[in-house]
């Protein structure tokens, strides 16, 4: 699957949607199809004031467990109560209903430290 172009991508597999100063964020193609079937989400709190690239929660698959890190920092304004009764939806659409949460940026520049679609796909399948 291409990387959206639209999209910034961390080094982590996360991705951000910006929409002025706020950011959607998930796990990129290449991640959930590296850990397979996604069984659980833990998000961080709404609310939760988070730093950029720091550890926020974890998402559990049937092979492993994995700690899910934000690719930009500010406070949790929403996160998608789907994934608690059908995680797997991060699997069959990690760039739609499949985002794990929503954040209200505390630094627009922090965007600087991320990719571009190109660069993450270099990254992706090194």
């Amino acid at each position: 699957m291409a990387q959206p172009a639209d999209l910034l991508y961390s080094k982590e597999h996360e991705w951000v949607k910006l929409d002025g100063d706020t950011a959607l964020i998930g796990i990129t193609d290449y991640a959930q199809n590296s850990l397979g079937d996604i069984v659980y989400v833990e998000l961080p709190r709404v609310g939760k004031q988070i730093d950029q690239f720091g550890n926020v929660g974890v998402v559990e698959s049937v092979k492993a467990v994995s700690d899910l890190f934000t690719p930009i920092g500010g406070e949790v304004l929403e996160v998608n109560a789907n994934l608690e009764n059908d995680p797997a939806v991060v699997n069959r659409d990690p760039y739609g209903e499949g985002w794990l949460f929503k954040v209200k940026l505390k630094d627009v520049t922090e965007k600087t430290n991320l990719l571009s679609a190109d660069d993450y796909e270099k990254i992706a399948h090194d």
